[in-house]
């Protein structure tokens, strides 16, 4: 997918004004995302969403994606953890899921249809927040034509998973998370607890789908998405984990091209966020949808404001040091670029057109960078890497020249001298190159000359590589250390166009996606 503006009548409409905005709302430009599932571990913010997949006509959803950010704007894309062939028994609709930590493991419950027809919640375990994940029971946890978990965990240690669309269920899990004890249980929906819903006996209260549970100040909060459709987001509150619910209103009115709305909240540095989704983007829509994050505060009493869609979103926390290594993939804001699974660990930059660039928010230069350092890869001619500041026509500090390689997961390392980079600046990394076409791949980049910077957001790569679906023509291409004998694990061992091994010195060739095998 190539995105380079907002959907314009949206967020005129949204905020009143005419022409372009400044943005950092939605939070993912290279791709479509839904459901966004955020948690807070180890001083970060883990962004865990649906893939709605370009130009879909219904929910054709096949993998989730993650997402991390250490200061609320720049966001590092990690890829794809989990996939529907992670588990045997679904062939369709990976939805609206959430993971959570305990007994130093990381769940990840998720609603897919089985093979035998219908949906159910399966959960997948793994030792590292960023995965890769495995199906964790080998089969549904339950199967009802379940949808929409979320998961909780009281003071006392109590487990709670909930879900449901048109009624609310829960169960009480065991302290293994993959279990659970007793037998399902539903909440009442009465109006007194989840308000009225006008003109549908049938459906007498506003609860639709999509709850998230979590506990403030002894508070018990019940978010979900209310009426059908469009979807707004609403919510309860209670004085224990099962009730009983009291209505509180409305969180954010529906708006936009997208009909359903999906809610997650957290506390992070010292801040509350709500994020949601819509349909901003270019192309978006009900089923083309993108995660959004807005910060808010608390009322006295406890009770959440009403909030508003903006294209600005939440404000940065700290700043970006560019004296130490970052990912290529951690992004404020993006025009036309894309993401692909680098032979180098992680993920890397990728189908990179004349004319597109990345945002990098609130870099901390201090007294001055003097040189850029990049590491790229190009199969084609290679190009340029603009280095500029405070917009995408800004004061341009340095060029960098990247040349051809032979392969688009063919790596160097190249440098180029810098001028003029001082204080805190907004930096954009602008490519230009000749011809039509992508130019060259982009793994990471770091400044030298200044003085190191303190900083509370550093991107890094994920301990263990990582699997995505690649939604564009061109396959990503790993070449294995060990040419004509088995690949090593997380090597490439197939796909299309695949011409390496295809045995696995460590670990079973696994299909991944469309265009991907890999031996984990």
């Amino acid at each position: 997918m190539r995105v380079s503006t907002l959907l314009p009548l949206l967020f005129s409409a949204l905020l009143g004004v005419v022409g372009v905005v400044k943005a950092e709302n939605p939070i993912v430009q290279t791709i479509y995302t839904a459901d966004p599932a955020p948690i807070v571990y180890n001083s970060r913010v883990y962004l865990f969403t649906g893939h709605d997949e370009d130009s879909s006509t219904t929910y054709t959803m096949k993998d989730w994606r993650l997402f991390s950010s250490a200061d609320m704007v720049n966001w590092q894309d990690h890829g794809s953890p989990l996939s529907l062939a992670t588990f045997s028994w679904a062939n369709a609709n990976a939805w609206a899921g959430q993971v959570i930590t305990r007994n130093n493991k990381f769940y990840w419950y998720v609603p897919v249809r089985r093979t035998t027809g219908g949906m159910a919640i399966g959960v997948a375990v793994s030792d590292s927040i960023t995965g890769p994940y495995r199906d964790a029971i080998g089969g549904p946890l339950v199967s009802n034509n379940e949808i929409d978990p979320t998961v909780f965990i009281d003071d006392n240690g109590q487990a709670y998973m909930y879900w449901g669309n048109p009624n609310l269920w829960y169960v009480r899990l065991n302290s293994d998370m993959i279990s659970y004890s007793g037998g399902i249980s539903q909440i009442s929906l009465t109006t007194a607890g989840f308000g009225t819903r006008p003109g549908n006996a049938a459906r007498p209260t506003t609860f639709e789908e999509a709850p998230w549970v979590y506990k403030r100040n002894g508070i018990y909060y019940l978010i979900y998405a209310a009426n059908c459709c469009s979807e707004d987001i609403r919510y309860s509150t209670g004085t224990s984990a099962t009730g009983p619910w009291t209505y509180r209103g409305v969180i954010m009115a529906s708006a936009g091209a997208s009909f359903t709305n999906h809610p997650g909240i957290i506390d992070f540095a010292g801040n509350s966020y709500f994020f949601y989704h819509n349909g901003a983007l270019t192309g978006g829509g009900g089923y083309t949808r993108s995660v959004s994050v807005e910060r808010f505060v608390y009322g006295s009493n406890n009770f959440i404001p009403t909030i508003g869609m903006t294209t600005s979103g939440a404000p940065q926390v700290g700043t970006l040091n560019p004296y130490v290594r970052q990912e290529a993939e951690t992004i404020a804001w993006s025009s036309g670029v894309e993401t692909e699974v680098c032979s180098e660990g992680g993920m890397a930059v990728s189908f990179i057109n004349n004319g597109d660039y990345i945002k990098v928010k609130g870099v901390a230069f201090g007294s001055g960078a003097n040189s850029f350092t990049a590491r790229v890869s190009s199969a084609a001619s290679g190009g340029k890497i603009e280095v500029r500041l405070g917009s995408s026509t800004g004061s341009l500090v340095g060029t960098c020249a990247v040349p051809g390689t032979g392969g688009w997961q063919t790596w160097t390392t190249v440098t180029c001298s810098v001028s003029g980079a001082t204080g805190t600046q907004d930096l954009f990394l602008g490519f230009t190159g000749s011809g039509t076409g992508s130019l060259f791949n982009f793994n990471w980049w770091q400044f030298g000359g200044g003085a190191v910077q303190t900083t509370t957001s550093r991107t890094t790569t994920p301990s263990s590589p990582i699997t995505t679906t690649t939604t564009t023509t061109r396959p990503p291409v790993t070449t294995p250390s060990n040419p004509g004998s088995c690949a090593g694990q997380w090597g490439q061992c197939g796909g299309q166009e695949w011409t390496g091994p295809k045995c696995c010195a460590i670990g079973t060739c696994t299909f991944s996606n469309d265009w991907y095998s890999q031996c984990l």
